[in-house]
């Protein structure tokens, strides 16, 4: 009788433990049933999207279940180095500036050389988590210095990659600032509109270091790199270059010291390549100051087509990538200067052709 009476107490203590913790885990299930009040509570409780008291129907859940498993998979850190900023929107105001240029060399230390004005935009965006929206408004149209130009940048970062796409087009605004025997070879100043750039660029690389390391806290502001820490990276690039250059309608005297003698040059290629190089954050003052310099190089396949000044070869593809950044952090406000640079070369038996994209972003924001 003792252990009988003994036995059922424990049962009953099991039991009404059970019911307690289910009441503790599952706060929805006194509510009405509803497939909205979940937006309710997330809009109240600022969009904590882990709040264990949100009663999140079917669906929402299964998806808050994918990206928790993404988020361990792809977003996991040491802590004694990468903290979460503990904020999931962000707020920010950016102004982007940007230069191209083109560079022909040929024998005899021949130059021709030309860069764009500085193109400049400014505009704000705001960031849930990974998604941002905003827009950013050519400024160089209140300066009387606007030229056909567009440019389009999207970049995806986690703990263990990171992937970049961009297209950028333009079309005048050069400075020609070399051209051969012109002038003694020596520099000039010439305004020059007969050139049309477009560059698409597709680069993802992996973090090798990515327990200790986050490109996302020198860059877009979600993390803290508590210790100094570097990585070695590797990765693949896409992209394709077609660059038009007429130099006809130069003064005689000008045209008269072009190189080799032509007057029209295209360079149209697309390069399949591989990418390898190094990232190191130094963490100056924690949670404060963070300085950041990545750079990597590039070799693969260059394909020209039909249309390019060379006509359709297969060719050795070259080129860099190379960024900086330096934040500062202030509590919920954050500050940031982005240096970020690219090119890539072509070369043949009689000359060699590289061109750059090179740009600097001023960001100020708030994380809240």
């Amino acid at each position: 009788m003792r252990n009988t009476l003994i036995v059922v107490l424990l049962l009953t203590s099991v039991i009404a433990g059970s019911a307690e913790a289910a009441a503790e885990t599952n706060p929805c299930d006194s509510l009405p049933r509803s497939s909205t009040r979940w937006i309710g509570q997330l809009i109240n409780n600022g969009f904590q999207i882990h709040d264990s008291t949100i009663c999140y129907p079917a669906f929402p859940r299964f998806a808050l279940n994918v990206y928790n498993w993404g988020d361990k998979t792809f977003n996991s850190y040491d802590t004694a180095y990468v903290v979460g900023t503990g904020k999931n929107w962000k707020l920010q105001g950016k102004a982007y500036n940007w230069i191209e240029t083109q560079t022909m060399i040929f024998p005899k230390n021949s130059l021709i050389s030309m860069h764009s004005n500085l193109f400049s935009d400014a505009g704000g965006y705001l960031s849930f988590m990974a998604v941002s929206v905003g827009y950013m408004w050519n400024m160089d149209r209140l300066f009387d210095h606007d030229t056909q130009r567009r440019t389009f940048n999207f970049d995806f970062s986690c703990s263990r990659f990171f992937i970049n796409y961009s297209k950028v087009s333009s079309e005048g605004g050069m400075i020609l600032t070399r051209l051969g025997d012109y002038n003694d070879g020596k520099k000039i100043h010439y305004d020059f509109d007969d050139a049309k750039l477009i560059s698409t660029n597709l680069d993802a690389y992996y973090f090798f270091n990515h327990y200790k390391y986050s490109h996302s806290a020198a860059y877009s502001f979600s993390k803290y790199q508590l210790r100094t820490a570097g990585t070695a990276l590797a990765g693949f690039n896409y992209s394709e270059q077609d660059i038009s250059i007429n130099f006809s309608e130069l003064p005689p005297d000008m045209l008269a010291e072009l190189p080799l003698g032509i007057s029209k040059y295209r360079f149209h290629y697309r390069d399949i390549a591989l990418l390898g190089g190094y990232a190191r954050n130094w963490a100056l003052s924690p949670r404060k100051w963070l300085l950041n310099a990545t750079l990597l190089g590039v070799v693969g396949y260059k394909r020209t087509y039909e249309d390019d000044t060379e006509g359709a070869r297969n060719m050795l593809a070259n080129g860099y990538r190379f960024s900086m950044s330096c934040v500062y952090n202030h509590g919920a406000l954050f500050a940031s200067a982005q240096l970020r640079s690219y090119g890539s070369l072509f070369y043949n038996s009689t000359f060699t052709h590289f061109n750059t994209i090179s740009s600097l972003t001023l960001i100020v924001g708030m994380r809240f």
